[in-house]
């Protein structure tokens, strides 16, 4: 074998196997789509912290899935070791909001098809997908549960303060009672009328009750 012979090998046949104008529109279009999907997150986002990290990481999912998925369609061996290798990656981040996993699918899916060559389809299905959630997030606030803990003085001002909730509410369920020697403390849930938080002053000013506090509520916190 000679020198010449140590350096031709199919690592230096597939340099040009992508073109630089195939990789320069496909990551640029990555990065396009990442911004959208960054800019739905951001808008439909309703946790207890944003995280701006996050975000970024979809952009960087996009790019990074069009990169690998450009590599595999350009080599079928390349692609059997790609499978290899990422069978052995574990992610351990919790995901706290279970709408963050569709996002991450839905940037990993995205990178996925535009590699794939499929641009229409990936345009389409980003701004179909982008409009569901923007108007499936903005029905969500108007039906949004909060709580409503309440400490008063006894049965007499308990009734009032639960007449008081249903009248100003359009659903009232008690999630918890707890009673002590002359003070009583309520948990309950209710869906306010077009987002009006002003039967909370309303109570606070009932006879017998010390205090009231409203907080929202999406079954995983409160804050």
């Amino acid at each position: 074998m000679s020198f010449q012979d140590i350096f031709k090998s199919s690592f230096l046949e597939n340099v040009n196997s992508v073109s630089v104008l195939d990789m320069a529109l496909a990551m640029l279009l990555a990065f396009g789509l990442g911004v959208f999907i960054f800019f739905i997150y951001m808008k439909t986002y309703a946790g207890v912290m944003y995280s701006t990290n996050f975000g970024v990481t979809l952009i960087a999912l996009t790019m990074i899935t069009t990169l690998v998925i450009l590599a595999v369609t350009s080599n079928i061996v390349l692609s059997l070791g790609m499978v290899g290798a990422l069978s052995i990656v574990r992610f351990r981040t919790a995901i706290k909001e279970p709408l963050d996993i569709a996002f991450l699918f839905w940037a990993i899916a995205d990178g996925i098809v535009l590699a794939a060559g499929l641009i229409p389809l990936v345009v389409f299905g980003s701004v179909v997908i982008g409009i569901i959630l923007l108007v499936f997030a903005n029905l969500k606030d108007v039906t949004r549960p909060f709580i409503v803990v309440i400490e008063c003085d006894g049965h007499s001002s308990e009734r009032s303060a639960m007449h008081l909730l249903r009248e100003y509410t359009s659903r009232c369920a008690v999630k918890s009672k707890t009673a002590r020697p002359d003070q009583v403390e309520l948990t309950v849930e209710v869906r306010l009328r077009n987002g009006d938080t002003d039967f909370v002053n309303e109570l606070a000013r009932l006879k017998g009750v010390n205090s009231a506090v409203l907080v929202s509520y999406n079954g995983d916190y409160m804050g």
